[in-house]
């Protein structure tokens, strides 16, 4: 039997202390809940609520964490500014 194929997503959320936190995740809705509930990445403990600024589907797992691994080289500011339109400049150079 073969396994259905899952795709893989890249997201930032914003904390309420106003930083940011970027990840990936099978599944954006549930992983955020993850997060609400203190059960996320160390970092995002006692930083909530979140309010989700992007993400993007992937394809793959090393897909979505080259991706994540090119967010967090962004500079702040630049994180700030991601939309729609910068996510899909980075998926350019990324192919």
């Amino acid at each position: 039997m073969k396994r259905a194929r899952t795709s893989w997503y890249v997201y930032v959320l914003r904390c309420a202390d106003d930083t940011l936190y970027c990840g990936i995740t099978n599944d954006v809705t549930a992983r955020i809940a993850a997060h609400a509930a203190g059960r996320g990445a160390r970092y995002t403990r006692g930083r909530g609520p979140f309010e989700l600024v992007v993400s993007r589907r992937c394809g793959d797992r090393a897909r979505a964490s080259r991706f994540e691994y090119a967010i967090k080289q962004l500079p702040r500011r630049a994180k700030l500014r991601l939309d729609r339109r910068e996510i899909a400049r980075i998926a350019r150079r990324l192919r």
